[in-house]
């Protein structure tokens, strides 16, 4: 029934700004750990930003000051706000909670 599908990956050039989204259905964002993950070609799954079900927010050092996770819980979406962005962040977002995973949106950061 669990259901994650991330948007708003695009092309940006380094210091632009993304927002991506994940659309839940089958659960309910308020209530759970969410969590954004990404994975560059050749490189192992990056864990990058948590938001708890209590609203406290934890991010990879490689992210933190740059990028915001939060959550619209009328929506039941989470989001990813990107700032400050690097040829380095480039990859494919993916948004999760527990063993549920998007089919993941792609963000390219180049000049």
């Amino acid at each position: 029934q669990v259901q994650l599908a991330e948007s708003g990956g695009g092309l940006v050039q380094p210091g632009g700004s993304l927002r991506l989204s994940c659309a839940a259905s089958g659960i309910i964002v308020s209530t759970a750990g969410m969590r954004w993950y990404r994975q560059a070609p050749g490189k192992p799954r990056e864990w990058v930003a948590l938001i708890t079900p209590g609203g406290s927010t934890h991010y990879a050092d490689s992210v933190k000051d740059r990028f915001t996770i939060s959550r619209d819980n009328a929506k039941n979406t989470v989001d990813l706000q990107m700032n400050s962005l690097k040829p380095e962040d480039t990859a494919n977002y993916y948004c999760n909670n527990l063993g549920w995973w998007g089919q993941g949106t792609q963000v390219t950061v180049s000049s």
